[in-house]
């Protein structure tokens, strides 16, 4: 395989994870008697630009589909984030009546609808049917494809040009980044300017958040390669902020390399020299990540197997990536993980993929009375403690695994 920037030959595995569905491949009943599709999951790191990134096994369009599961809105943190940024971004830019805002993957339209609640004309692309359609009762207009240079083109020619675009947790989605960043270059207006939000690499690394890996995340990004792939598709990075959601990510803010004038902030050159001695352009930097996401995996079965030996009962919480990637990676079905309780109606009553580990509603927990609930979202684990802090009422504890075991 071949970088998906730069073309260079890859000849260096970051992680193996082993062989899993794709994260959000979640199964109805009738489902479990059939095969389920299953995929190396293996990233490899670029020793010329250094983008860490998945093997190529799986196609966009089949994880991307009209049945994808994932709705942003169901985070409250997430929508209290989303209402900041756009309080921010409206004032920093001076968005008004006259300017048009575009968000690249707009989900169910979490961040849309304050936009439009200013007043401000907005428009969405999203490729996923159901997520769309969430975001249309909102009374937001969805353009339902994937984003690229040639859909960007096609814009342009309809007059639908953007003052500012908007990408959060996207970037690491798309296999072809150069064609997507490129449309990005071409969307905006001549000074325009466009975000990008993406869990940073170094926290991966250095918090040991292996389950953010997984089919749908295509690349994992350091600043000092964003910067790179940027700058080669016609953007210019002119400011970054590193803020805290996911674990800890990277508000990137880019314009057009032959016409914005944003001034370049020095939060650029301190991120990147951050980042140059840290060492993320040397291979030792990546070095020892496997045998760190292997202790975690012993960590948690461990774990499992001495509440079971000891009759007490665990299940999760957060049918998200991140658990169907620890879950898989540790081999754990059902007879360790009784079932995971889920807020989306569009996941109750169906399977994680692989682990075909039951997904149920929250109300079950104080049926059941579980001795612990594993937060697999470790990101909204605050969040979550505060939704499930009856659970002190039977001396029931929550418990995480990254970046180590913790019982609280």
């Amino acid at each position: 395989m071949k970088c998906r920037h730069c073309n260079t030959e890859l000849k260096h595995t970051f992680i193996d994870l082993g062989i899993s569905p794709p994260s959000n491949a979640f199964l109805t009943k009738k489902a479990l008697d059939k095969p389920e599709a299953s995929y190396p999951l293996k990233v490899m790191v670029c020793d010329c630009c250094w983008l860490v990134q998945t093997e190529d096994f799986v196609r966009a369009d089949e994880m991307f589909s009209m049945d994808y599961a994932y709705f942003s809105s169901f985070s409250t943190s997430w929508l209290n984030h989303a209402k900041s940024y756009v309080d921010s971004i409206t004032s920093r830019l001076n968005l008004d009546e006259n300017t048009t805002v575009v968000e690249i993957a707009a989900n169910d339209g979490y961040l849309l609808q304050y936009v439009k609640n200013k007043g401000i004309p907005c428009y969405g692309i999203e490729p996923t049917h159901n997520t769309a359609k969430a975001a249309r009762d909102k009374g937001i207009e969805i353009i339902e494809d994937f984003f690229n240079a040639t859909k960007a083109e096609q814009l342009v020619k309809q007059g639908r040009q953007a003052d500012l675009i908007v990408a959060n947790n996207v970037l690491a989605h798309v296999p072809d980044i150069n064609g997507f960043v490129k449309g990005f270059s071409k969307l905006l207006k001549v000074n325009g300017v466009s975000t990008f939000e993406f869990p940073h690499l170094l926290n991966l690394i250095e918090k040991y958040q292996f389950d953010t890996i997984y089919h749908e995340h295509y690349s994992y990004l350091s600043f000092t390669t964003t910067c790179a792939i940027l700058k080669s598709n016609g953007m210019t990075v002119f400011d970054v902020e590193e803020i805290k959601t996911h674990g800890g990510s990277l508000r990137v803010y880019a314009q057009r390399s032959d016409t914005g004038k944003q001034p370049i902030s020095k939060s650029v050159s301190e991120l990147q020299k951050k980042e140059n001695e840290i060492g993320i352009s040397s291979l030792q930097f990546y070095e020892g990540f496997q045998k760190k996401a292997e202790h975690i995996k012993l960590e948690f079965l461990s774990f499992l197997t001495k509440t079971k030996q000891s009759d007490k009962k665990v299940v999760g919480y957060g049918a998200a990536a991140k658990g169907n990637t620890l879950v898989n990676f540790s081999g754990v079905g059902p007879d360790l993980l009784s079932y995971v309780v889920d807020k989306n109606i569009e996941k109750q009553g169906k399977y994680m993929p692989g682990s075909h580990i039951p997904i149920v509603e929250e109300s079950r927990l104080k049926l059941d009375q579980p001795h612990y609930v594993v937060i697999f979202p470790w990101n909204i684990q605050q969040e979550v403690m505060e939704q499930l802090k009856y659970i002190q009422d039977w001396k029931g504890k929550f418990v995480t695994f990254i970046p180590c075991k913790s019982v609280i």
